[in-house]
C-alpha cells in the first residue's frame, strides 16, 4: 500500500513540475523570425520572441505550446520538441488593389464611450479586442484613417502590436485583415497614441471589426522591481511588461479575449444574475474614420 501511495505522489510530482522552456523560431529558410506569439494552449500563459527569434517560456514539459505569427502557418509542438521551431511561410492571393480618390475632407472618431473613466491594471499575457459595430453613417467615411489607443507605461519606450479582425457568421473575431504584423512604439507616460494605416487601405466592414491590442513578453517591455512582503517582509523580484492599455469599465453584451491560443467570449449568461447589465473592462481603442 505504502509503495503504491509513493508512486501516486511520484507521478503527481512529474505532472506539476514546471520547467524553463527555451527555443527558436525560424522560417523555412532558417531565418528567425520575431515577435511571435507562443502561448501553452488552454492556459493564461503565453510569451513573445525575441527580434532574434529565441523564446523562454515557464511550463510544463508535456504541455503543447502553439506558435502563431502574421504571415505564417500556425503550428503546435509540444513543449520538450520546442528547441527549434519551424513556421511556414502562409501562401495567400493577394486581392485585387482598387486605387480610390480620398479627400478626406470629412473625419470622424469612434468607439467614444458615454462615461470615460481610465484604468491602468496588469491585463496578463492576453489580447484584448474591441468590437465596432457597422453604421449606415459611415457611408461617408469610409476609410481607417487612425487607431487611437490610450497607454501608460514607465519604461521610455515600448512596443505592441494592433491587430484588426473581421467578423466571422457567429460574430467572434475572425481572420485578421492586415497580411503583416503592425507593431507600433510608445514613449513614457500616460499618453493617446494615433497611429496611421492608411497605407493598409483598409476600410470599415459592414459587418463591423474587432481592433485587439497585444502586449509584447520581451526584454525590451520588461521591467523588474523588488517588492517586500508586508506580512514575511521577505523579498522578490517583480517582472512588469509595458505598456499598459488603460480600459474603460463598460456594459456590453459581449466580449472577446484570446487567451490559451484560442477566442473565448464572456456573455451575460457568465454573470451571477444574466438578467443584470453585464460591465466589462474594455480597452480604450478608438477609430478615427476618414473619406
Amino acid at each position: 500500500m505504502k509503495e503504491n501511495r509513493l508512486l501516486v505522489l511520484l507521478l503527481l510530482i512529474s505532472v506539476t513540475v514546471m520547467a524553463q522552456v527555451k527555443g527558436i523560431v525560424v522560417d523555412e529558410f532558417n531565418k528567425p523570425i520575431s515577435y511571435v506569439n507562443i502561448w501553452v494552449e488552454n492556459e493564461n500563459n503565453s510569451t513573445t520572441s525575441e527580434e532574434n527569434g529565441e523564446f523562454t517560456i515557464n511550463c510544463q514539459p508535456n504541455k503543447n505550446l502553439i506558435f502563431s505569427a502574421l504571415g505564417y502557418e500556425k503550428k503546435t509542438v509540444i513543449a520538450v520538441e520546442s528547441e527549434k521551431v519551424i513556421l511556414k511561410i502562409n501562401a495567400f492571393e493577394l486581392s485585387e488593389v482598387v486605387i480610390a480618390k480620398r479627400f478626406e475632407t470629412r473625419q470622424i472618431e469612434i468607439g467614444k464611450v458615454k462615461i470615460e473613466s481610465y484604468q491602468a491594471f496588469e491585463n496578463g499575457p492576453r489580447i484584448d479586442a474591441k468590437f465596432f459595430p457597422y453604421d449606415p453613417k459611415y457611408k461617408k467615411t469610409k476609410y481607417i484613417k487612425q487607431v487611437a489607443i490610450i497607454t501608460d507605461s514607465q519604461l521610455e519606450s515600448s512596443s505592441f502590436k494592433i491587430h484588426f479582425y473581421g467578423v466571422n457568421p457567429d460574430g467572434s473575431p475572425g481572420e485578421e485583415l492586415l497580411k503583416k504584423d503592425y507593431l507600433v512604439s510608445v514613449k513614457k507616460g500616460v499618453k493617446k497614441g494615433y497611429f496611421n494605416v492608411v497605407d493598409f487601405n483598409l476600410r470599415m466592414p459592414k459587418n463591423g471589426i474587432f481592433v485587439g491590442f497585444e502586449k509584447l513578453i520581451i526584454e525590451k517591455n520588461k521591467l523588474e522591481k523588488e517588492v517586500v512582503d508586508s506580512n514575511t517582509k521577505a523579498t522578490a523580484i517583480q517582472k512588469m511588461y509595458f505598456p499598459y492599455v488603460l480600459y474603460n469599465y463598460v456594459e456590453r453584451d459581449f466580449i472577446y479575449t484570446f487567451s490559451g491560443g484560442k477566442w473565448n467570449k464572456q456573455t451575460k449568461q457568465d454573470i451571477a444574475n444574466p438578467s443584470d447589465k453585464m460591465r466589462v473592462y474594455e480597452p480604450a481603442i478608438n477609430l478615427i474614420l476618414t473619406n
